[in-house]
C-alpha cells in the first residue's frame, strides 16, 4: 500500500506540473507552481543526461576548482586522473568544466568580444572604499552535484556585510532563473551598484535593464578574473566546505530545502571574524561600521 501510494503522489505532481504554463505572461511561473501547490524546483527539475562516471568526475572538479582556480584543462586533467585514478580525455574535461561554468583565473584579462547584442561594463569597485550595506552587492552562480544529476545556484550578496539577500536554483542556466533571483532581491532593497561577472545572464538585456531601470550603477569582472569578485567566491567555499560536501542530495526538491535551512544560519548565526565576529544579519540591519 505504501508502495501504491508514493506511485499516486508521484502521479499526482507529474500532472499538476503538466498544468504549468511557462507561456503565460500574466501569471509568473512561481506563482502557477504556488496555486497548484508544487515546488517550483520540482516543476523545473529533471536529472541530466550524463553518466554516473562524468558526475563523479563533475563533483571532483568542482573540489578541485575551489582549491586551484587558476587550473586550466590540461592540469585540472592531471589532477583528476590523480584523484580518481583514472583516465580521462583533456576534451572530456574542458566539456564538463564548460556544463559547469567554471572559468578559469588568468594573471591578466583575456580580451575577447561580447556575445551579440551584450555590452560588457566596467569595473568600478577597484581603489572603491565600501563603508555599508547596499552600497554594493554581488552575485555569481556556482554548480552543485546531486545523486543522479545536478543543478546551479545563483546567490547575491551584499558585499560589506557578506549578507546574502537572495538566492535561487534552477537545472539550467537559464536567464530567466537568474533574473527571478534578482527581483526577489530587489524587492529587500537597493544597492547604489551591482557587481557580476561577464557571464551571459549578466550580460543579457533583460538582466541590465533591470538593474537600470533602478538607477544601479552595473560594475563587471574583468574576464577570467573571479577574484575581482572574491566575497562571492569566498561564500561558495563557505557554502560548499561547511554544507554541500558534508551531505548528499537525491534531488533538486532536498537541496532547496537543505540550502534554505543553511542560508538561514549563515544570514542570523554564522559569526564571521571580518565583521567583529557579528553576524551578517546583524551588520546588514545595523548597518555598524566594521574595519577589517
Amino acid at each position: 500500500m505504501t508502495g501504491l501510494k508514493k506511485n499516486l503522489k508521484n502521479y499526482s505532481v507529474l500532472v499538476r506540473k503538466l498544468l504549468v504554463d511557462p507561456q503565460n505572461k500574466d501569471i509568473s511561473i512561481s506563482r502557477q507552481c504556488e496555486l497548484l501547490g508544487i515546488s517550483r524546483f520540482s516543476y523545473y527539475y529533471s536529472p541530466k543526461g550524463e553518466s554516473v562516471e562524468n558526475l563523479i568526475i563533475m563533483d571532483k572538479i568542482d573540489e578541485i576548482y575551489l582549491d586551484a582556480p587558476f587550473y586550466g584543462v590540461k592540469r585540472m586533467k592531471e589532477e583528476l586522473e590523480s584523484s580518481l585514478k583514472i583516465r580521462v580525455n583533456h576534451k572530456r574535461v574542458r566539456r564538463l568544466m564548460q556544463l559547469m561554468n567554471l572559468k578559469v583565473i588568468y594573471q591578466k584579462p583575456r580580451t575577447s568580444k561580447p556575445g551579440k547584442g551584450h555590452k560588457i561594463h566596467p569595473y568600478l569597485l577597484r581603489g572603491l572604499m565600501i563603508s555599508m550595506p547596499d552600497q554594493v552587492w554581488c552575485s555569481d552562480i556556482t554548480y552543485i552535484g546531486l545523486q543522479r544529476g545536478f543543478m546551479y545556484l545563483t546567490a547575491i550578496m551584499d558585499w560589506y556585510s557578506r549578507y546574502v539577500v537572495a538566492w535561487g536554483l534552477s537545472n539550467s542556466l537559464e536567464t530567466s532563473e537568474v533574473v527571478e533571483t534578482l527581483h526577489s532581491s530587489l524587492q529587500l532593497g537597493t544597492p547604489e551598484i551591482f557587481n557580476t561577472d561577464q557571464g551571459s545572464q549578466f550580460t543579457s538585456n533583460e538582466f541590465t535593464s533591470c538593474l537600470k531601470s533602478k538607477g544601479i550603477r552595473i560594475s563587471m569582472d574583468g574576464r577570467g578574473r573571479a577574484y575581482d569578485n572574491i566575497f562571492i567566491e569566498r561564500l561558495w567555499r563557505t557554502v560548499k566546505y561547511e554544507h554541500v560536501y558534508l551531505n548528499e542530495f537525491e534531488n533538486g526538491h532536498e537541496l532547496f530545502k537543505s540550502l534554505d535551512r543553511y542560508f538561514k544560519f549563515y544570514n542570523n548565526r554564522r559569526k564571521h571574524s571580518s565583521l567583529g565576529y557579528l553576524t551578517p544579519l546583524e551588520v546588514y540591519h545595523s548597518r555598524k561600521v566594521i574595519h577589517e
